[in-house]
């Protein structure tokens, strides 16, 4: 039986980072959702906002999570920042991995880790008032499918890493 371990947070928390840093340790799959997402679309997060809009990506991210969520080897999954938005998304996550872990950081982090990302259309224009508005629509979200919130303001990705093991791949 596989070991399903989703990791969800914000853009900037350290998802992609730390996930591939993790399953590296621990000798496991590792899957990005929106690298799927823009696999599936043959296009840049930034086009398929631009040319199809939010609605389309969601839909996509949806069929991704699904889909990787059905893994037969152990995995772990960085889950796009706004998987958690749609109900049916939660449910999935909540049924399907075996421990959900909840990077999370202060808004400043987050600005300064994601704010150079170019295919990041939800972060156009003032990057520190979008994320603060982001952040407060989705962090009740983030709690209610993490079975551990993990801090990574202030600690390096070895850190974060050491307690995402600790947690997602217990001895």
């Amino acid at each position: 039986m596989s070991r399903i371990v989703v990791l969800v947070g914000m853009m900037g928390s350290g998802k992609t980072t730390v996930g591939r840093a993790v399953a590296a340790r621990v000798g496991v799959d590792f899957v990005d959702t929106d690298d799927l997402v823009v696999a599936r679309a043959g296009k840049s997060i930034r086009e398929i906002f631009a040319h199809d809009g939010e609605a389309f990506f969601r839909d996509l991210e949806s069929q991704v999570l699904a889909d990787v969520l059905d893994s037969s080897t152990d995995v772990v999954i960085a889950a796009a920042g706004g998987t958690i938005l749609r109900e049916s998304n939660r449910e999935e996550i909540r049924a399907r991995a075996d421990v959900v872990l909840w990077l999370d950081a202060d808004v400043s982090t987050l600005g300064e880790r994601a704010g150079n990302g170019a295919h990041r259309p939800l972060l156009d224009g003032d990057i520190e008032t979008r994320l603060m508005t982001l952040d407060a629509e989705r962090r009740e979200l983030y709690r209610s499918v993490a079975d551990v919130r993990i801090d990574t303001t202030s600690k390096d990705i070895e850190g974060v890493a050491k307690e995402v093991v600790a947690a997602g791949f217990p001895s």
